[in-house]
């Protein structure tokens, strides 16, 4: 079995699922102009396409529902002089799309609401192709290239151009409010999250990112070394952007920057993915903090989940037909019953157009709340007026994805603040750190508790049926205990030698006449037969404790014995009679259970105060315990 941790994620089994070939859309003339843009984007209700057209630029509006193969003559938006090189629809207008071209022209496109891609004719069955934009935007002197319109304001565009500026359109009144200039060609550019800053790579290698109403550079540094393009994006609702360019070696690196900070370089340096030389075209889905990355010329598409400044690889979408162009349609179109997370569009072979759905394998069939957070709405949060005046929110007005999936009318909600991915880093390495603190101290008790005694709950009496298990280690760790054990062993010996020079027979033998049974057993030790463990039987004093008993008996009784036994040797001849037995061993053991009957009693009083002692300190512990989980539970 191999050693490797596998990161516990919700995302963890996403799934890419091609759409099946009757839901394709097919007989397309997708562009082959080698200008790096997009090619398809997708608002959920409507497909726009760069379209190979002769006699000037042209693009294809094709209705999300019109699978199939298209007509051989389709309708097309037809307007611009030159080649169309990006197109980007309305958030805010789902039959509004905005179109750039060579031409250096940005047009404004309403389609109609009766529009068809396979039906669209007039009254003599003749195709009709739109060609009166709403409105037209000229202020670029040469080829705009990329467009986007505003996350949160109503009416606001921003557009590059190969004049080497990005410029900020007011479409109510039609004019550029602010210019941003550049030192080179602006290959890619992103709002953020609440649209109040601007991020931009440039072909001079640097990346920079504006303040979008004072036209400052907040933050500039140097990015991809790479001579081919560069893209950007904001990781959501954060502080953070991600590119994707080349380095010098022309391997393919993607980077996460600070956006307060770019000239501190990439967050943990570049990840190089392989050495293909397709462009990275990276989408965020801000829900799920999911990255999605599909390279031109790839077939498969790689997926990683974001957090706190790390990519996590997923998995990858694998497919043996390379894209050229890629689109990912809005949060909400996507199929909340079938746990579709994200819904994706990719040509192939410049004639096709296939559907990719996302999914989270799950079996329930209920709302999946966890994977659907708010979602951007399609009502503006600022009207373009506001946003140029100054006036600032925290992000898109958000709908709940239930009411989707209930299809009741959705609840609108307001975005919540940005969030500073250095502080909460800072936050959570302090709450680690803490915790391990806390885990410590909380081994430390509990391993001081497992070394201390654990005492009885119940209350200590006088009786030794009542005395705690660990009176052992009491009495084995007292010094107290050994001094007075100490005492008793010289002192009985002191005594017994005096006794037994001064004693009779017949002094002895009142005394030991009623207990036959112990005059048996100190016999059998003076013949040197083996002691059986019935001699504990001087432990019959029920006053007595077991453990000290072996060792005030052993060694006293013993000695006793064996002084008594060198006696035969200057007779060695000498039989000793039941009588001299009684003489010798009986008023031993009176007087010494006499003694150990006071010992034990001053022996159990210590036991007391030291067994509420520890009763104390137990109390302390568990106090200290109770304290500690309470602030983990915190």
């Amino acid at each position: 079995m191999s050693g490797r941790i596998v990161r516990a994620s919700k995302y963890r089994h996403v799934f890419g699922q091609p759409a099946k070939k009757e839901l394709c859309y097919e007989n397309l003339k997708v562009t082959t102009n080698a200008w790096d843009s997009n090619i398809i984007q997708c608002n959920g209700k409507y497909l726009s396409v760069n379209w190979q057209a002769s006699g000037g630029g042209a693009f294809a509006i094709i209705p999300v529902g019109e699978v199939g193969k298209a007509p051989d003559t389709p309708p097309l938006f037809r307007g611009h002089k030159a080649p169309v090189l990006d197109t980007a629809f309305n958030p805010f207008n789902l039959n509004q799309v905005a179109s750039c071209s060579d031409d250096g022209k940005i047009l404004i496109w309403n389609i109609p609401e009766d529009y068809s891609f396979h039906k669209y004719f007039d009254d003599e069955d003749n195709v009709i192709d739109i060609t009166e934009p709403f409105k037209v935007l000229s202020g670029h002197s040469k080829k705009v290239g990329h467009l986007e319109f505003h996350p949160c304001a109503e009416n606001v565009l921003a557009s590059c151009s190969l004049d080497y500026t990005v410029k900020v359109w007011n479409l109510d009144s039609g004019k550029d409010v602010v210019t941003l200039p550049h030192k080179d060609l602006v290959t890619s550019f992103a709002f953020n999250y609440n649209g109040t800053r601007l991020a931009t790579t440039s072909r001079d290698k640097k990346l920079r990112v504006w303040d979008v109403l004072t036209g400052e550079i907040i933050s500039e540094g140097p990015g991809h070394t790479g001579a081919k393009p560069s893209r950007i994006i904001w990781l959501g609702n954060t502080d953070r952007v991600l590119t994707t360019g080349f380095s010098r070696l022309s391997d393919r690196q993607i980077a996460i920057w600070d956006a307060s900070d770019i000239s501190k370089g990439p967050i943990d340096g570049f990840l190089v993915l392989d050495a293909s030389s397709g462009v990275l075209i990276p989408s965020f889905d801000a829900g799920t903090n999911i990255l999605y990355l599909a390279g031109k010329g790839d077939g498969n598409i790689r997926y990683y989940e974001y957090d706190n400044d790390i990519l996590y690889e997923l998995s990858q979408y694998g497919s043996t037909e390379p894209q050229r162009g890629f689109a990912v349609a809005p949060k909400r179109s996507v199929n909340v019953k079938e746990n579709e997370v994200l819904r994706a569009y990719k040509t192939v072979k410049d004639t096709i157009i296939e559907p990719i759905s996302f999914i989270v394998p799950r079996r329930s069939e209920l709302f999946q709340d966890d994977i659907y957070p708010d979602c951007p709405s399609t009502q503006p949060a600022l009207t373009a007026e506001e946003f140029f005046s100054g006036k600032k929110v925290n992000g898109p007005l958000l709908m709940d994805m239930r009411s989707i999936f209930e299809g009741t009318e959705a609840t609108i909600t307001l975005s919540a603040a940005a969030v500073d991915v250095s502080k909460a880093k800072e936050e959570a390495a302090k709450e680690k750190k803490e915790a391990a603190k806390l885990e410590d101290v909380k081994e430390k008790a509990a391993s001081s508790a497992k070394s201390s005694p654990a005492p009885s709950p119940a209350p200590v009496s006088a009786s030794r049926s009542s005395t705690p298990k660990n009176v052992d280690d009491v009495l084995k760790s007292s010094d107290k205990v050994d001094s007075l054990l100490n005492k008793v062993n010289d002192k009985s010996d002191d005594d017994d030698d005096k006794f037994l020079k001064s004693s009779t027979d017949d002094d002895w033998e009142e005394v030991k006449k009623p207990e036959e049974s112990k005059l048996l057993e100190t016999k059998s030790i003076i013949e040197k037969e083996p002691v059986k463990k019935e001699e504990p039987k001087v432990e019959e004093p029920k006053v007595e404790e077991p453990k000290v008993e072996p060792k005030k008996e052993e060694p006293k009784e013993e000695p006793k014995v064996e002084t008594k036994k060198e006696e035969p040797k200057a007779e060695p001849k000498r039989e000793i009679s039941s009588s001299s037995t009684k003489s010798t061993a009986a008023p031993t053991l009176k007087q010494t259970v006499e003694r150990l009957a006071g010992l034990v009693d001053r022996l159990e009083s210590q036991v007391t105060v030291l067994t509420e002692a520890a009763l104390k300190k137990d109390d302390r512990i568990n106090q200290l315990e109770d304290k500690l989980d309470q602030i983990l539970k915190k």
